[in-house]
């Protein structure tokens, strides 16, 4: 067990849309700027917020989520990704004491595992003096949570500034920042949240969001509060080179304007058991590079749906694969890719690979969001029967079964962890799984190592 020092803070807020992000990714343009080394994570299972980290940091962003990562996992994983930085900066998740049931993995869960201070984010829009009393209950719910100040987003005049800041004053609660209405600066959004960068001309709005995050935040007492944060104990990560496939595996992983939901530490586990990670694009490339095993992530297909039809050698390229015997294991967006058809919002239908019979339709309403268990309901390249896997699912669309398919190959028996409601989900074959579930391998690595496992075997069999 060792002590670590690492500067660090917590961006919070009392809710969703208060503008943590946007302000978020200003202060890491204003510190890159300073010329500092930051780390930025983002709290919770989010993977469009991490994009706008990275454009602003110019460092790959993870997620904190103690859903998805057992808490003993957590704290190395973060002392091994944040080493070496002058800060680290946490965007939490919803509101400060909003997670899972019971509060799991909520952005005051981690701020407290970490030891971290807590900066919370208030929304002024309507509100004058009552944005200190939320600001002392936020500060009272929970006294281990170490609450060092506020800044007030979102402020209409001096007067309105004047009217807040004098009552946190009398509470004795800091003001870190001022931030004034700036519809300019608003991130666009659609049907899973914020748009992600590569969609949109994200970098001429954080180099104004650095300008006025710049103007109106005290930058120097934040970095005086991060400085002050007290020290971790972490237990080495050690490494089991036993575990460490002896092959040369190729992992095929789609990656392009589609399919961009990855966690960066969740790859990682499969480079550090023996895989290289072979990224190519759905989209643009011609057909599969070589590889012995396929991973397909989230994204977002009904968006690129004309762009991935239309790539039609790339598509046979992939069935080949899967006809071929090849592990295929995909996520949600990379699951509506494999099969047949993709219905979007507007009712077109779009030929996707057809390795599932089913087709995927866009709905007008979320269909699901949350945690989840899903309990493996056959054995197969990612899983042993009855294998229980945490992660999460956030879609829009539907999946909707062949007509002529009597037994469909249901991959999972998900249940809900608010609800606990449970239904069948996702397709398994003897080589391919997929389906609406994310998952991180840090947090399943027994099949992560599997599913490498499965792909030896192909390579294998191939020769």
């Amino acid at each position: 067990m060792s002590q670590i020092n690492i500067p660090r803070i917590v961006i919070a807020g009392t809710h969703s849309g208060v503008g943590k992000t946007t302000i978020v990714t200003g202060i890491l343009a204003v510190l890159k700027e300073k010329g500092l080394t930051i780390q930025s994570y983002k709290v919770g299972p989010d993977y469009i917020d991490p994009g706008y980290h990275q454009l602003a940091s110019g460092k790959v962003a993870h997620n904190l989520d103690t859903w998805l990562v057992p808490t003993d996992k957590l704290v190395p994983i973060f002392a091994k990704t944040a080493s070496d930085n002058d800060i680290v900066i946490i965007e939490g998740v919803m509101g400060l004491y909003d997670g899972g049931r019971t509060g799991i993995s909520s952005t005051a869960a981690i701020a407290k595992i970490l030891k971290t201070p807590v900066v919370l984010v208030i929304d002024a829009r309507s509100v004058g003096e009552s944005a200190a009393a939320i600001a002392l209950g936020y500060k009272m719910y929970d006294q281990e949570v170490n609450l060092v100040g506020v800044i007030i987003n979102r402020l209409g005049s001096q007067t309105h500034k004047s009217m807040i800041c004098d009552a946190l004053d009398r509470i004795g609660i800091p003001v870190l920042g001022c931030i004034y209405r700036n519809d300019a600066l608003h991130m666009p959004e659609r049907h899973l949240g914020l748009t992600p960068v590569t969609e949109h001309n994200a970098s001429d709005r954080i180099s104004e969001l650095r300008e006025q995050i710049s103007s109106q935040l005290d930058i120097n007492k934040l970095l005086e509060i991060a400085q002050s944060s007290p020290s971790l104990c972490s237990l080495e990560e050690v490494t089991n080179n036993s575990k460490k496939i002896p092959l040369n595996l190729r992992i095929g992983v789609a990656q392009d304007d589609a399919f961009s939901f990855y966690y960066p530490e969740s790859l990682d586990v499969l480079k550090s058991l023996g895989a290289e990670i072979i990224p190519f694009s759905p989209i643009s490339d011609n057909e599969l590079p070589q590889v012995d095993g396929l991973l397909f992530g989230g994204g977002f297909p009904e968006m690129f749906a004309n762009e991935l039809a239309v790539n039609v050698s790339m598509r046979q390229s992939i069935k080949q694969a899967c006809q071929e015997g090849m592990p295929v294991y995909a996520e949600c967006g990379g699951f509506m890719y494999l099969t047949k058809k993709i219905v979007d919002f507007e009712g077109q239908k779009y030929d996707m690979v057809g390795a599932i019979p089913a087709t995927c339709s866009m709905q007008s309403k979320l269909q699901t969001v949350g945690y989840v268990e899903a309990t493996a309901l056959t054995e197969n390249i990612l899983c042993d029967n009855g294998d229980i896997l945490r992660g999460h699912e956030f879609h829009f669309s539907q999946m909707i079964i062949d007509e002529n398919q009597k037994d469909f190959p249901w991959a999972f028996e998900f249940k809900k962890t608010r609800t606990g409601e449970v239904y069948n989900g996702g397709y398994a074959s003897k080589n391919v799984v997929a389906s609406y579930l994310h998952m991180h391998f840090a947090g399943n690595e027994k099949n992560a190592l599997r599913f490498l496992s499965s792909c030896k075997l192909f390579k294998q069999k191939r020769k």
